[in-house]
């Protein structure tokens, strides 16, 4: 009696090729897909091409398709963005890109994920219906790292960049962004400005207060003295201005102007400032961040705040993919340096010069 045994063998992927042959991933999809304009010596390619023959690596499906035909769709992912009031914008910049381009944008809305490691299974559904590139869009992540089904076909990040610096992204200007705000409130005459900070361990929460400390120091201010921490919500921002507001009227040192992590701080911001009897902004001037709607223009006065570039993001990040897809050598930005975008400055009525008190402020050397 004969026994009969099944050997299941490992799928040997592009990451395993790379290993192999002593090569980036970035590499092995070059040489795989013979992108045009890489400097890649005959010799890489030789160790390359071994390596995935030696180890029986099958290229796939997807890849083989986007060199032969076109299914004219490009998939977007986004982990709860669909749901975010103040991110829809990046699926209307992406979806217009795309309707410029004679091009079908289908979108896949994840669930958040606390982890960097991407869930491959939004990914497949994509590659399983023969899309031509993927968008991934994420919300609070530096890094993320991509799984290998975004390897060597047509991929591009949103909001975070790839721990392997594979894949080009684009992000937020978040640290330039709180720093301009500083240099315009400088500019209008205060010298003690106040920051309500997010207590929530986020890259926008290090990129603003970096931002707000950058400036802060380069126009000779002290950068710790009216700093703040509350949660990230209209509460927040109450209880972070009550503070502030309490301690700093009983050494007469009101801070002449409030610069708020995001608008829902500067929502309870304004009811803080209410009922200490002080105005906005004859008394002080509110700024706020990601220029969220409607709340400012739904505050009286009108909020000053910074716009974050969601309907940029999405339109670059689909330009982008159409470059690669079509292999144009003006595309292709260096994965290693995700492109910073700027945010705007959206100017309302909650901010003007400081008056009495406000203006003669002590410098730090």
């Amino acid at each position: 009696m004969r026994t009969e045994s099944r050997v299941t063998r490992k799928q040997v992927g592009i990451r395993d090729v790379a290993a192999a042959a002593g090569v980036s991933v970035t590499t092995v999809s070059h040489v795989l897909n013979d992108t045009p304009h890489t400097r890649t010596s005959d010799d890489t390619r030789g160790r390359v091409k071994a390596a995935a023959e030696k180890l029986g690596y099958q290229p796939n499906r997807l890849a083989r398709g986007l060199r032969t035909q076109a299914s004219e769709m490009l998939g977007l992912i986004t982990e709860e963005i669909a749901t975010t009031p103040h991110a829809g914008k990046i699926i209307l910049g992406a979806q217009e890109e795309a309707s410029r381009n004679n091009l079908m944008l289908a979108i896949i809305n994840s669930s958040l994920n606390p982890a960097v490691d991407i869930d491959a299974t939004e990914v497949q559904a994509f590659l399983d219906r023969q899309a031509d590139g993927v968008i991934y869009a994420t919300v609070y992540h530096d890094e993320v790292n991509p799984p290998e089904e975004m390897l060597g076909v047509p991929a591009v990040l949103i909001g975070a960049r790839d721990v392997r610096r594979e894949i080009p992204s684009f992000i937020p200007d978040e640290r330039s962004g709180a720093a301009s705000v500083i240099d315009m409130l400088v500019s209008r005459g205060h010298r003690r400005i106040a920051f309500a900070a997010s207590s929530v361990d986020v890259p926008a929460t290090r990129g603003r207060l970096l931002g707000y400390r950058d400036a802060m120091l380069a126009a000779g201010l002290d950068p710790d003295r009216f700093v703040v921490e509350g949660e990230a919500e209209a509460s927040g921002g109450y209880d972070a201005t009550a503070r502030l507001l309490d301690v700093a009227a009983s050494h007469d040192q009101r801070p002449t102007a409030l610069f708020c992590y995001n608008d829902r701080m500067a929502m309870g911001a304004y009811r803080a400032i209410a009922e200490r009897g002080l105005s906005i902004p004859a008394d002080i001037s509110v700024v706020g961040f990601d220029d969220q709607d409607p709340i400012p223009t739904s505050l009286f006065p009108p909020l000053t705040t910074v716009a974050l570039p969601h309907y940029e993001m999405g339109a670059r990040a689909v330009a982008e993919l159409m470059g690669i897809i079509q292999r144009r050598p003006e595309h292709g930005l260096l994965p290693g340096h995700p492109t910073l975008l700027t945010c705007p400055i959206v100017h309302r009525e909650s901010v003007a010069a400081p008056t009495g008190q406000g203006r003669d402020d002590s410098e730090i050397d």
